[in-house]
């Protein structure tokens, strides 16, 4: 949604600014949709992800369902090429995706936090030398998910490595139940290994 939304921001970018504000421009009208959504969401951010189910289909899908007409209606009004034609096409072509998180509570609007979580490695991957081959971009990515994962477990990811390197090497890796005790969720790890800074809410 967090695409969408910014195409249709960039289609009202392209406009003279004088009429940017003027009643009626599609561009205005399919942001305000996106700009709804979104406040229908920081509404629910602190409900249970049942009951964040249970509204999004009271409050968010009439909205979508509102969008979606609005979306196939515009279509035949505007050239498929200018920035306005492309932010509809967009949200048409990926309307499945943009409708998901109606699903399951647990699931967010957009991917903008995942896609924070990437950018350092997204910014510095020409500098990672030893990515340029399968073996070190597969080592590479089993490091990162290991970081990441960590970071969202509420852990300092430089203790919980150095916890991981020190008990590794001295437990059974065929073990499943061995394994579950170091993994990033589980209740038994090191205190020390712990961000209280930034725990997960």
């Amino acid at each position: 949604m967090a695409h969408a939304r910014r195409k249709f921001d960039e289609a009202l970018k392209v406009l003279p600014s004088s009429k940017r504000l003027t009643s009626g421009v599609a561009a205005m009208e399919g942001l305000q949709y996106c700009n709804q959504l979104y406040r229908i969401e920081r509404d629910l951010k602190e409900l249970s992800s049942m009951e964040r189910y249970e509204k999004r289909l009271e409050r968010s899908k009439p909205v979508l369902d509102a969008f979606l007409s609005w979306l196939k209606i515009q279509k035949q009004k505007v050239l498929p090429k200018s920035a306005l034609g492309q932010a509809i096409t967009y949200c048409l072509n990926q309307w499945k995706k943009l409708v998901a998180f109606l699903e399951d509570g647990r699931l967010e609007i957009d991917n903008n936090r995942s896609e924070r979580s990437i950018k350092p490695f997204v910014i510095g991957r020409k500098n990672f030398l030893f990515s340029n081959t399968p073996k070190g971009a597969r080592a590479s990515a089993i490091i990162y998910s290991i970081v990441e994962t960590a970071k969202e477990n509420g852990l300092n990811p430089y203790y919980y490595l150095r916890y991981l390197f020190e008990k590794l090497p001295n437990i059974d890796l065929t073990d499943k139940n061995a394994l579950d005790k170091v993994l990033p969720w589980s209740t038994t790890l090191p205190i020390v290994c712990i961000d209280f800074k930034n725990l997960p809410k």
